[in-house]
């Protein structure tokens, strides 16, 4: 007797799981270059060196197509998803702490090229950063934490679908 509660789990079909797919789409055929920044698309990611992966002889025959990153998409939009507040700056090392910011922004671009640093602004004894991703967020939170040793952080996570994390970076006195 078959039990009325059991399913045939080969006849069920799942929904897709939230990935890659949903936030793309379908990986195009042959290679999609951002007209922006020229960072590429191939195989699922993005790459630095267009110019340099087209060069190469298997490469020639591949169809080619043009399109904005959605890196530079949210630029355009104004958009971000984190977002560091830095308060309290010491004025001795304002400096410093801005080479750093700009540092970090900058290998975090080597690293994976939708990674940016979107705005830096000062004013006063605070500085905010806006960034393309929140998990580059709290990295650079942690970095200057781990730099300056005394620091406070505060995350606010923000409400899907938009996952923008707010790090409030606080300076203590001394």
């Amino acid at each position: 007797m078959k039990n009325s509660y059991q399913k045939d789990y080969r006849k069920v079909k799942l929904a897709e799981p939230r990935s890659e797919r949903l936030k793309l789409g379908k990986a195009k055929k042959g290679l999609v270059i951002c007209s922006v920044c020229n960072i590429f698309f191939y195989q699922k990611s993005w790459h630095h060196g267009a110019d340099a992966f087209i060069a190469k002889r298997e490469n020639k025959d591949m169809p080619v197509s043009f399109t904005v990153c959605p890196a530079c998409q949210m630029i355009k939009r104004k958009e971000y998803m984190g977002k560091v507040v830095v308060t309290g700056i010491p004025a001795a090392q304002k400096s410093d702490l801005m080479n750093m910011i700009r540092g970090y922004g900058e290998r975090a671009f080597d690293r994976d090229p939708l990674d940016r640093l979107i705005a830096v602004s000062q004013s006063g004894a605070t500085a905010t950063v806006t960034t393309t991703k929140n998990q580059l967020a709290q990295r650079l939170a942690e970095k200057i934490k781990d730099a300056f040793n005394t620091v406070k952080l505060s995350f606010a996570h923000g409400k899907t679908p938009g996952d923008a994390v707010t790090v409030t970076v606080a300076f203590l006195k001394k």
